[in-house]
């Protein structure tokens, strides 16, 4: 009685395909330069201030111009508020655009992606380990996007770390320089913190821009390699069914 025919395995379903992260990097870079332009402003409106306040301590309190300090306290409100506004929308854009290159980088070479694509955006969102898990993340993208993933140098790791470092010492240095703000409430202090609202508006400009040249030269990296060739990896090869198994 001849043997029935062994059912041949089920072929493995659709791998990730790549998705142009142009677009979204366009998106992420304008809204940066928004950011930017804000934090050019916000240093501007604390640099007022703190030339007003220097008046008022060489003056004394008879020489105050309250239309003055209106207008500068105004000047760093707006300017705050359009700095929140642009920095909530390019978090929004950039998260987007980090899980479409970790998408990517699932298909250039998956093996060398150390957490799954759902970390490019759960992993932000965790306190404490937002400081590092993104980064490394970055990384891993990095890696599987040069032309070589396996090669021991890694393409704009020098980047990757000034922007890290900067954007974790801007973030404390910008809480600090505000509770230094609000806490203010004679002349001198004010004028002093308007000095610390002045250096976190530079460590700001330095890592938005930063944070920009990062989404460039990644996304250009991604962009030259998905045009020199679609590196699917290679589908698993399986018998015909009722074949012959291989090394049996």
């Amino acid at each position: 009685m001849a043997c029935p025919p062994m059912p041949g395995r089920p072929m493995p379903g659709p791998g990730p395909v790549l998705r142009s992260p142009l677009g979204l990097a366009h998106a992420v870079t304008a809204l940066l330069a928004v950011v930017i332009v804000a934090d050019v402003l916000s240093l501007g409106a604390a640099a007022y201030m703190r030339s007003v306040m220097a008046d008022v301590l060489s003056t004394g309190p008879t020489g105050i111009d309250m239309d003055a300090v209106d207008r500068a306290d105004t000047a760093i409100a707006g300017s705050s508020g359009l700095y929140l506004l642009g920095l909530i929308g390019t978090a929004t854009l950039f998260i987007i655009w980090f899980h479409r290159v970790r998408h990517n980088a699932e298909v250039f070479a998956p093996d060398v992606q150390r957490r799954t694509p759902g970390w490019a955006i759960g992993g932000w969102f965790i306190p404490f380990a937002n400081l590092w898990i993104p980064r490394g993340i970055a990384q891993d993208v990095l890696r599987a996007s040069q032309p070589d993933p396996y090669a021991g140098e890694l393409r704009h790791q020098r980047l990757l770390n000034s922007w890290w470092s900067l954007w974790i010492v801007s973030n404390i240095f910008d809480r600090l320089a505000a509770r230094q703000y609000d806490a203010a409430e004679d002349p001198q202090a004010v004028h002093d913190a308007a000095g610390w609202l002045m250096t976190g508006s530079v460590l700001d400009i330095v890592a938005a821009v930063l944070a920009l040249l990062f989404v460039r030269r990644l996304t250009a990296d991604q962009n030259a390699k998905a045009m020199a060739g679609n590196p699917f990896p290679p589908e698993p090869q399986y018998p015909a069914a009722g074949g012959p198994v291989p090394g049996a």
